[in-house]
């Protein structure tokens, strides 16, 4: 059985599909499975780090702004997906694979229509509650289409009946102990654990919001922080050097650049301060977080907004929105729920209520029953 996973440009397109092949390696040891990706996209570090081949093609996506260089900028997307489709029908036909799933990205378009076209079995995952436009595109063409959300279903036109399945969350934190998850990070059990973070970029409003908090709570008492500023938010530990707040070893501030071991942080925590992005949402509701969402306004559809609304709308989570998110806001947000257990108790309660823990082995068994019915 040979296997073509597509997806790129982000974790939250990455992740789930590494989850997905991962699991069916692990179910069927003899499965020939290959990704492809974007050139000079994350994917091309994550997927081999994950123990998968990788081939990429040069793609980049349209512009809605029709100002000059948005329209040289469109020029050039349409030429590379010209040269993207000769691509991707070369690697189909070097690879031969019984089934072809996208997770999204720019690249799946060029390559998932590439598989329609050679008569193999195809299907995708939408990660998000409102879907990105590639994938409402390729709806119509593909075999199956799976959801992570029952509402991205009446924004899109599907060849089939679409499959509600949920985001696949890693084995490794579904599974994970939270007792063994604290002792690991030498967190106590009166003390509260807050993780942040905004994404692996880094969210320039989130981290500033961060800093205040830090300023304002870094004295309290059972509490410990764990923040991912991202790759750009390097002014976080500026800023805390200038404001005399002391973090890292001994301290009660981990700060970080990126979340190595979320298996480990995520199910550690008392609470979640985060972006709205799917997998976050999934991760959060199967293990029943906390969670104070934050969407970003900068993405396509304001997606974040409709995948945190999932479940602040249940009394889930709570959502703040960027344009109205200060460090005052944040602050006296975590300090209210620090001293409100059973305020937390009840939107634990209610975001493991949104959970799909088989989405993992449901996704797997759509796509291998693709692969095997070529």
């Amino acid at each position: 059985m040979k296997i073509l996973f597509v997806a790129g440009g982000t974790g939250g397109h990455i992740n789930p599909a590494i989850a997905v092949a991962t699991e069916i390696k692990r179910l069927y040891p003899d499965c020939d499975i290959l990704f492809v990706g974007t050139e000079n996209r994350m994917e091309t570090k994550i997927v081999p780090a994950a123990g998968f081949p990788i081939k990429t093609v040069e793609m980049s996506g349209f512009s809605r702004k029709m100002t000059l260089n948005g329209i040289k900028d469109n020029i050039k997307t349409a030429f590379l997906t010209l040269k993207a489709s000769g691509e991707a029908k070369k690697i189909i036909s070097d690879f031969s694979p019984d089934a072809v799933v996208g997770f999204g990205g720019y690249v799946t378009g060029p390559v998932l229509r590439a598989a329609v076209k050679a008569g193999i079995p195809t299907c995708i995952h939408e990660q998000n509650a409102f879907p990105g436009v590639a994938n409402k595109t390729l709806a119509k063409m593909v075999d199956r289409v799976m959801l992570t959300s029952p509402e991205a279903e009446k924004y899109m036109k599907c060849k089939n009946p679409p499959v509600v399945t949920g985001l696949p969350v890693r084995r490794q934190i579904l599974q994970a102990d939270k007792d063994f998850a604290r002792a690991t990070l030498g967190v106590s059990p009166n003390e509260m654990l807050v993780l942040s973070m905004g994404g692996s970029l880094g969210a320039r409003e989130i981290n500033n919001a961060v800093i205040g908090m830090f300023t304002a709570l870094y004295k309290e008492k059972n509490i410990k922080f764990i923040h991912a500023a991202g790759q750009y938010g390097s002014f976080v530990w500026d800023e805390l050097k200038r404001l005399g707040i002391p973090y890292g070893k001994n301290t009660n501030i981990d700060l970080r650049e990126y979340i190595n071991d979320m298996d480990v942080c995520l199910p550690a925590c008392d609470l979640v301060i985060s972006r709205a992005g799917a997998s976050s949402i999934s991760e959060i509701s199967a293990l029943g977080k906390p969670s104070i969402l934050i969407p970003s306004p900068n993405v396509a559809e304001n997606h974040q907004f409709h995948n945190a609304n999932t479940l602040a709308e249940n009394g889930g989570a709570i959502l703040i929105e960027e344009k109205d998110l200060t460090p005052e806001l944040l602050t006296e947000t975590v300090k209210e729920l620090k001293g409100n257990k059973e305020k937390l108790n009840e939107i634990s309660a209610k975001a493991a209520e949104k959970a799909k823990i088989n989405a993992l082995s449901e996704i797997c068994k759509i796509v291998v029953s693709l692969a095997n019915n070529k």
